[in-house]
């Protein structure tokens, strides 16, 4: 028997409402009753209007392209697909473009193909919805090509004139692109040197009559001679003339003759030979001689006044050498090394306005001894080619052993950290990390063009092994950021030696190795490969600047009529002033005035220093010219330590102790700033606690969880919840905006958890003084409906 039941949708919403319901079959006899299975019936439908819709944007090329959608309620739930000028995108034909859990789609690198009408649909059993269409613009902003060669210079004897040219063609604007900024045409002066034909000197006076009969005269093409492709003299160089009216009678010699000359070729033959003899003489003890002895005034003749003293008791081995700028120094090319019987290292002196001697050569400072431990690990390291050049020292190096719980690394007082995240180490392995400040001098790192060391030089390693999530290298930088002034590189060596760009800022791919977070000072960069690591800029115009920290130093205790003034001018880091710090306690030098920021601007002109408002009655500069200048690229390559200026002053008398002037320092056409001393030298000691470095008695290696704020249960409920997309919006994008990350979404979304990415930056730039709270508040600002998630008990603890 079959039956059958017509229900309309009037009937059922009368009895039930537009809730589900559920329909069942009842038959009956005599024999008893039975029921069939519930069948279950939901209404169908689609809104009309969707939750978000893709916006209207315009990229530049390579760019990546994020255009969201969240489809309109409906049951079943929509399927979305994505239109390009009404043409299906397929994924699966396009490796370019992909489309995320949550409908967005994705542009790795916009292309000039990409540029279209985007449109977002939703489709169901009931309706098909279309967003609005979102134009999407990519432009390629004009580059410059290279300059062509200079023209010839417009005069061809003396002052002109010659040019070159460029074409905003590398590529052209297109779409609405930026213009090429800066000139096409560039001038410059030339001078061409002109020819100059030479000239005879006045004939000299005639020659003795000789046996022949003749006498001779000569000149020579000197008076000028000729010069820059000028003619030669015209004429002869000598003038023979018979000197007897041609009356000379030619006799033969006589036997004394013969006898005369040749007593003089036997003379001429033994002088030579004994010239030979000296010769090799000299030349055999010259090889015995040790080659590694050089006068000392070689060394000192650049620097006036030289002192080489212990300045502590207990560092007898500190060299103490103040240089006066004012004096141009001498380069000496040979080697210095110690006298001793094996091969030993070198260094050489090299020339310059400016020589760094307080921390430059063989004259290395430690502030500390190292630790056993240390020397161990670090000689375990240094037995691998790849770690020769590791720091022999401790004070800029530290390690720890890692697993699957993750940890941090931090050297002290310098902002370098490095964080592995929970599971970026595989499960089951263990390793021994490091992380290394190197000195620029120790590390030859090759600079193009305008290019820049903005950031300390760090290693991290062991390279090549293998991680399952970026670990975090954070460290300071010294750049202005804008976009518009720089060309920002991250930069990696290889384990043969050689530098390569691996990550562009502004151009990061979201499936990209490396990935960085730039800020006003830090940057932190996200890497799945340790290596050394190093900052790079290419200053784009002249409104690229650079943070100097200007610091001024004088001794604690002066005990001459001397008293020198030191002005070190560094990279606006942590590490670059806890070297110079640590440099004056060695010293025994003491702050006397606040640190100033100078911004050092790419226009080629010099950094002057000058002192002025010194009272003649009590002081006496000893500075002999209006001021000392650092030449422009000795700060700008950024690879030359303690870089500073000397200003010597005299006391008249041994009673005066109060000290009173100013002193400036300033870019020419550029930036200054000017510095009012006023202090006693003899117990002014305010200025102090100022620069007072940090404990170094801390864990520079933390494992587990105490390396990080976030709570281990608390950071994985949290990702559990804001991982999964959310209707309401209340996910992890909300949390990245609340964080002011949301420049970084594309990055994000392409890694399995979004949410473990932006725990694990905010732990990297809030350790080890972040305020847990205000996170907490932005997570719980979501909206999430079940505000357990973000709280443990005490058993779970």
């Amino acid at each position: 028997m079959e039956v059958r039941i017509n229900v309309s949708r009037q009937q059922v919403e009368k009895v039930f409402g537009l809730e589900e319901y559920w329909c069942q079959c009842v038959a009956w006899s005599s024999s008893g009753t039975t029921k069939s299975q519930k069948a279950y019936i939901r209404i169908a439908y689609l809104r009309k209007n969707f939750e978000q819709e893709p916006l209207a944007k315009e990229v530049s090329l390579e760019q990546g392209i994020v255009l969201p959608c969240r489809p309109p309620e409906g049951i079943p739930p929509a399927e979305v697909e994505w239109l390009r000028n009404e043409d299906l995108v397929d994924p699966s034909l396009d490796p370019n473009v992909y489309i995320t859990r949550e409908h967005s789609l994705v542009v790795r690198q916009a292309r000039l193909a990409d540029t279209a009408n985007y449109t977002c649909v939703a489709k169901n059993i009931v309706a098909r919805r279309r967003s609005a269409s979102a134009a999407v613009i990519v432009y390629v902003n004009g580059g410059w090509s290279t300059w062509t060669e200079w023209s010839v210079c417009s005069a061809s004897c003396g002052r002109g004139w010659q040019k070159r040219s460029r074409s905003c063609t590398n590529p052209a604007p297109l779409n609405g692109g930026a213009f090429c900024e800066g000139q096409n045409v560039q001038k410059t002066a030339c001078a061409t040197l002109c020819p100059v034909d030479g000239s005879w000197s006045p004939w000299s006076k005639w020659s003795a009559c000789g046996l022949d009969c003749t006498h001779w005269r000569s000149r020579e093409c000197s008076d000028p001679a000729p010069r820059n492709g000028g003619e030669e003299c015209q004429g002869t160089d000598l003038d023979t003339r018979n000197c007897t009216s041609d009356l000379c009678v030619h006799t033969a010699s006589g036997p004394e003759d013969v006898a005369l000359y040749v007593g003089l070729i036997a003379v001429a033959v033994c002088l030579v030979l004994l010239l030979l003899v000296l010769i090799l003489v000299y030349c055999r003890k010259k090889e015995g001689l040790d080659s590694d002895v050089a006068d000392s005034s070689i060394l000192t003749s650049g620097f006036q006044p030289v002192s080489i003293k212990p300045s502590k008791a207990d560092n007898p081995h500190l060299l103490t050498i103040q240089p006066d700028l004012s004096t141009t120094t001498t380069t000496y090319q040979g080697s210095l090394c110690p006298r001793q019987d094996g091969p030993s290292p070198k260094f050489q002196l090299t020339n310059g306005h400016l020589l760094s001697p307080l921390g430059g050569g063989r004259h290395t400072l430690h502030h500390s001894s190292p630790t056993s431990e240390a020397e161990e690990f670090v000689s375990r390291l240094s037995t691998q080619n790849y770690f020769r050049s590791l720091p022999r020292g401790t004070s800029n190096m530290t390690y720890g052993t890692f697993n699957f719980l993750g940890g941090r690394l931090m050297i002290p007082n310098t902002g370098i950290s490095l964080l592995i995240p929970p599971d970026a180490i595989p499960r089951g392995k263990i390793y021994e990390i490091y992380l290394t400040l190197h000195k620029p001098e120790d590390v030859r790192l090759p600079l193009a063009g305008c290019q820049t060391l903005l950031s300390p030089i760090v290693s991290c390693g062991p390279p090549g092994v293998l991680l399952t999530r970026p670990v975090i290298l954070a460290m300071d930088h010294c750049g202005e950021p804008s976009p518009d002034s720089w060309s920002l590189r991250l930069k990696k060596q290889s384990c043969e030696g050689s530098w390569e760009d691996v990550l562009h800022l502004g151009e990061e791919a979201p499936s990209h190795l490396y990935y960085c977070q730039l800020e006003a000072s830090a940057c932190y960069v996200f890497t799945e490969q340790l290596g050394r690591f190093a900052l790079v800029g290419e200053a784009l115009s002249v409104a690229a600047a650079k943070r100097l920290k200007l610091l001024l130093f004088a001794p604690v205790a002066c005990t001459s009529l001397e008293y020198n003034i030191r002005v070190y001018c560094l990279h606006d880091t942590h590490d670059a002033l806890k070297e110079v710090v640590q440099l004056e306690k060695q010293l025994g030098g003491q702050l006397i005035q606040e640190p100033r920021v100078l911004h050092f601007k790419d226009s080629y002109h010099n950094l002057r220093l000058s002192i002025h408002d010194v009272p003649s009655s009590l002081w006496k500069s000893k500075l002999l010219v209006s001021y000392q200048e650092i030449p422009f690229y000795h700060i700008w390559n950024g690879t030359q330590q303690y870089l500073h200026c000397t200003f010597t002053l005299e006391r008249v008398s041994p009673s005066t102790s109060d000290l009173a002037c100013k002193l400036w320092v300033w870019q020419v056409e550029g930036d200054g700033q000017s510095f009012s001393i006023n202090f006693n030298i003899t117990k002014d000691t305010r200025f102090a606690e100022l620069l007072a470095l940090e404990s170094e008695g801390g864990v520079p290696a933390l494992v587990g969880p105490s390396a990080f704020k976030i709570p281990f249960l608390i950071r994985q409920k949290i990702i559990s919840s804001l991982d999964p997309p959310c209707s309401r919006g209340a996910d992890w994008r909300t949390l990245a905006q609340k964080l002011h990350l949301d420049s970084h979404l594309s990055f994000f979304a392409s890694k399995p958890s979004p949410t473990a990415m932006i725990l694990n930056l905010w732990e990297a730039r809030h350790f080890p003084n972040g305020n847990l709270s205000q996170l907490a508040a932005a997570v719980a600002g979501l909206g999430q409906p079940d505000a357990g998630l973000f709280t443990v008990s005490e058993a779970e603890c």
